[in-house]
Formats: C-alpha cells, structure tokens, sequence
C-alpha cells in the first residue's frame, strides 16, 4: 500500500469522525527496514517517522537528516535510563515514558540540558505482564507525579493485546487523556488505525503499510 493510499485513509477517517481533515500525525514506523525503503518514503516528502530503538535509530537518522530537511524523529519503543541522554538528543517526541525511574532520569537531564522533548506516557491498558507502560489504575497518579517533575507530557500511548478488540483499549486511554486534560493520544497502528482516529488518535503509528513487511534477517 502506498503512503498516498494511507494518507487518503486517514483523510477519510478523519472525516467520518467530524475532525478536520489534517488532525491526525502520520508517523511512518521505520523500524528494521532497508534504507531504500525509507529513503523512498522520504523522497515522496513524508518527514514524520518512528523508531522502536536508539541504538538503530542513531545509526540511521544523523546522516537521513543531513540529506533531508524538516525531519520529525518519534521515539515509539521501549527506553532504556542508559540511554536517555543519547535519546533526548534524537528524537523529537518519546512516546514511551512508562515508569518512575524513566521520569526520573528524564527530569534530571531536562534539568542539566535545558530541554526536554514532548512526551507521551506509555499505559498498558491490557495489563499484560510482559509489556510495558503504567497500569491504568497507577496512570493518574503517575501523570501528576511526572508534571511535578516539570516534564512535558503532551498525551498517553497504548499498544492494544493483539487478540483484544482494540477499540476498547483506544477508549479507556482516551478516557484516562480526557480526565487529565491531556489532547495527545499516540494510538493505532497498520491494522487498526482507522478506529483509533474515530475515537480521537492524534498520532498513529504505521509501518508494514507503509513499508512492506520488516524483515528480521
């Protein structure tokens, strides 16, 4: 599927959900995809893109940005403290602030660099015990505690149970968003990012429909 056909999509889904048409951020999830790929997608003038890791990121993207201007980095994986500082560099948006000690390391480099980019705090709202993020119960109370810490947090990200309907999870997280008064919701990915913009997604996170299938080597 083309990124045009996507674009299209999501134009029409905005549409059927009384947003204006523009609302929702593509994010182009080029994780684990060849160079020629991603450089495809870059020359079509697409210049919002998504990495699950640092380390990969770092050595993809320094050099992509120097070709080409006006590149918006997300940080959509899984962050290591030990990597925190070389993430704050990198990236533009961190959607993955999923717990305490996280907050912490981020507020203190914030601290010391004088700069924090925007972030998301990542709720696991199928409480799966092998993935990541705030429990819902646990998500007030550490959103308080993060703003305390004067870091700015502009949304919650959910990755849905992949056997669930997902619909129900985009719910509860853009329940939790509302009650907080925080606007950004990162939600939706390849298969269902349709339904995360009708129950208001401000960022969907899209890869293989974009890129083809990853191939893991």
């Amino acid at each position: 599927m083309s990124l045009t056909e996507i674009r299209d999509r999501i134009a029409r889904a905005e549409r059927a959900a009384d947003r204006p048409e523009g609302d929702t951020t593509l994010i182009a999830v080029s994780k684990v995809q060849p160079l020629e790929r991603v450089e495809a997608v870059l020359e079509a003038g697409h210049r919002v893109f998504g990495e699950n890791r640092v380390q990969e990121a770092q050595g993809k993207w320094p050099a992509l940005r120097e070709r080409f201007e006006g590149v918006k980095l997300h940080l959509i994986g899984p962050l290591q403290t030990n990597k925190a500082r070389v993430a704050l560099e990198l990236f533009d948006v961190i959607h993955s602030l999923d717990r305490p000690k996280l907050a912490t390391t981020l507020a203190r480099l914030a601290q010391e660099t004088g700069a924090c980019p925007p972030l998301f705090i990542q709720v696991n709202t199928g409480e799966e015990e092998q993935k990541a993020g705030v429990l819902p119960v646990e998500a007030d109370t550490f959103i308080r505690d993060a703003r305390a810490m004067d870091l700015p947090v502009v949304g919650l990200m959910c990755i849905p149970p992949v056997e669930e309907e997902p619909a129900l999870h985009f719910a509860l997280l853009a329940k939790i968003a509302e009650r907080n008064g925080i606007d950004g919701l990162s939600m939706g990915m390849s298969g269902d990012f349709e339904r995360a913009i009708a129950l208001g997604a401000t960022h969907v996170r899209v890869g293989s429909a974009i890129f083809g299938a990853r191939d893991y080597g």
